[in-house]
This record gives structure tokens, sequence and C-alpha cells, in this order.
């Protein structure tokens, strides 16, 4: 049977990785909406290849350009963020939330409480509204499947069991590209530097999370949404090879691991065909021309993103809200050359330290959070230029 399928952010690594998928049994699929923010070019080249119904470009300005690319076609074209909250109330059976920040987080809501089964690579959107999301995860009925690579693995190895079996979770981190770098050394390291990601393939601004291992710290907000085990018994380890993705230890001692290449399209391609399973194009596991595996405790003092992302978990209403926020801005201030690599924690941290909203209870009151904070780090990021 062919399922009707919607794609957001369908010109980042994730959307493309997704497509790439599709294409390969694209009798399977029908593309009923694809959204990018701001690359007209490759999203009217991905509707027209996949013969999508509607394209829709996140920023307004653009609407000429995309329905110029799209003239003749048949293809509709929208533009904005209402539109994109629009897209996701069509009637589709899956959705790729895989819109870059908190940019998709209306759009993601809309779709969970149109009760669409979804698959969540926009792990912003769970950390800033992880309580409102999953009401309306309850409400609608809706299926939230993740497909971070380590929720992804953690959920492969829960299947089948109870959540009050479950003693540990580990989520495994690469250490990025810096992990034996001192602080001095990463003082001095430049946004070229940052982004090449020694096992994966992921766009500018996962890979300056992953440097800072900020990622792992939002992974670890939003692993204790969707798998509620309590914040003490969710640990993370360092694992260079990226061989395990997550670990799930029970109480009996026994401990499940999910093993794989470092290729998003396996853990996609888990939720694309959930319940069941597709093939891929991905490398197959070799154990043995890998040869070992190696662990380690993540340095906190190195890597403070850790701690700021454990601690605003523990201090919940707006501050994991405020943490995702201020991080966005620093990032793309790094990015953009304006800070030093180790500002983006210190930008985050003394956004939190100020921290005094109260805790917001619906989407207008995390929008309102999200403001707020970003307008926090922007000054920062000025006032270090100053």
């Amino acid at each position: 049977m062919t399922r009707r399928i919607s794609i957001f952010g369908a010109t980042g690594s994730v959307g493309t990785s997704t497509l790439d998928l599709v294409e390969r049994d694209s009798d399977a699929w029908q593309v009923v909406a694809l959204t990018a923010h701001g690359d007209v070019a490759g999203l009217a080249e991905a509707a027209r290849r996949h013969r999508a119904e509607v394209a829709v470009i996140g920023q307004e300005a653009l609407y000429a350009d995309l329905k110029q690319a799209l003239a003749g076609t048949g293809i509709r074209a929208e533009a904005g963020p209402q539109a994109l909250v629009d897209a996701a109330r069509l009637d589709v059976d899956w959705t790729m939330a895989a819109i870059v920040g908190c940019a998709g987080l209306e759009p993601t809501l809309a779709a969970l409480e149109r009760g669409h089964t979804v698959a969540l690579a926009n792990k912003e959107s769970l950390v800033s509204a992880g309580a409102l999301m999953m009401g309306a995860v309850r409400a609608s009925g809706a299926t939230l499947l993740p497909v971070d690579s380590e929720h992804n693995a953690i959920f492969q190895c829960l299947a089948g069991s109870r959540m009050e079996d479950v003693r540990r979770i580990t989520l495994t981190a690469s250490g990025g590209p810096f992990r034996d770098f001192t602080r001095t050394q990463m003082a001095a390291v430049t946004p070229a530097q940052a982004v090449k990601h020694p096992n994966w393939s992921m766009g500018a601004k996962i890979s300056i999370d992953s440097a800072t291992m900020m990622n792992k710290g939002l992974e670890l907000i939003e692993a204790d949404h969707l798998f509620p085990v309590g914040l003490d018994n969710i640990e993370i380890l360092v694992h260079p090879q990226s061989v395990i993705h997550s670990m799930v230890e029970y109480r009996d001692c026994s401990t499940l691991a999910q093993l794989g290449s470092p290729d998003m399209r396996i853990p996609i391609a888990h939720a694309l065909a959930w319940p069941e399973r597709i093939a891929t194009p991905c490398q197959p596991l070799d154990l043995v021309t890998i040869g070992r595996l190696d662990f380690e405790a993540p340095d906190p003092v190195r890597f403070p993103g850790l701690r700021l992302a454990r601690d605003a978990a523990r201090a919940g209403g707006g501050h994991p809200a405020t943490l995702n926020a201020a991080n966005e801005v620093a990032v793309a201030a790094f990015l953009g050359g304006r800070i030093e690599f180790l500002r983006i924690a210190a930008i985050v941290e003394e956004v939190l330290a100020g921290y005094s909203a109260p805790a917001p209870c619906d989407i207008a009151g995390i929008l309102e959070t999200d403001a707020q904070a970003r307008a926090a780090a922007s000054s920062m990021v000025e006032r270090v230029q100053a």
C-alpha cells in the first residue's frame, strides 16, 4: 500500500537522506509536502523529482522565486511560517520533522496534534517544549518515532519491554572533533575545523553542537521526555567509534545495545518502515575490521554544555527552552566568525543565570521565552564584539 508522506527540512542532511530512501522504492511512497528554509533551488528540484503536491519555503520573501521555479509543474508553492504549519496539517500517514532549531516547533506540534506518525529528527522542539509535545501525542493518539541515532537505538532496545524494568539508559557520544583538545587548543579552533565531524555527515549547526557536546546535552533532555526513567538514570558515555549508538540496562543486569555504521539512513529507514524493516544501501557493520570499541567518561570541564543541559532539565520550566535558544544564537555567532568557540557555552551559561521568566504553559509562552533568551544572547554577542 502506498503511504502518503511529508518531509519538513527536505534539503538538509536528514531530509535528503530520507528522500534517498524514498526514491529507492518510489512505488511505496507518495510525497505530499516538502519544505525548506531558504534553499529555493534545492526544494524545487526535490519537489519536481519526487512529484510533491506542495512545496513550502520558510522565508516568506522567497515565495515568488519558488513559484517561478515550479511554474508549469502543477506543484503548489507556499511560503512563510503559517504555510509550514498548514502543510503539517495535511492528510498524510507519516511526517519527517527535520527542520533545524526551534523553527521546527510549531509545524512539529501541528503534525502531532493532527494525530500523524511523526519521525522526529528536530530535537530542539522536544527540548524547548517537551511537556507540550508529549501532551499532544497523548491527546491525539499520534505516534512519535525518534530518528536521532541515539534515541532510535534506545527505542529499538526497548522493543517489547516495560519502562519499569529499565535501570539505566546510556547515550553514547563520539566526542566530536575536539575530544582530545585542551581548553587552550579549543579557544583557537575555527568554524571550518568545528564542522568536520570525524564520523558523521551533518549540517553546520548540529556539527557545532557535536563539537561543543551541547548536542549530547540536548539529547539528554530529549531522552528524558521520550523515555521517562528519571534524569539521574540517563548517562552519557564517550564512544569514539560511533558503532554502539546507545544502550539500555535492565534491572536483571542485562544490557542491550544497538550497533550500526554511522549513517543516518539506518535510523531513518527504521522510522520510515516501522513497525517493519526495509533494506538500505548502508555499509554493513564489520566488527573484525573495526577491531575494538573504546569508551570514556565525558569531561564536563572541557565540555560544559553537558552540565548546563542537565541542570536545565532538572530545573525544568522554561530553562530548557532558554538553553536551546541561547545556544542557537551563540552557534550562529561562532559560525559567522563573531565569537570564539569557547564563548558558545559561556554565553549559554550567562543567559541561563539571568533566567527569571515564569514557566511557559503553552506555545505562546514557549515562543516568548525563546525570544527573550535570543535577545539576551544576541546582546552578549554584541558586547563580546565591542
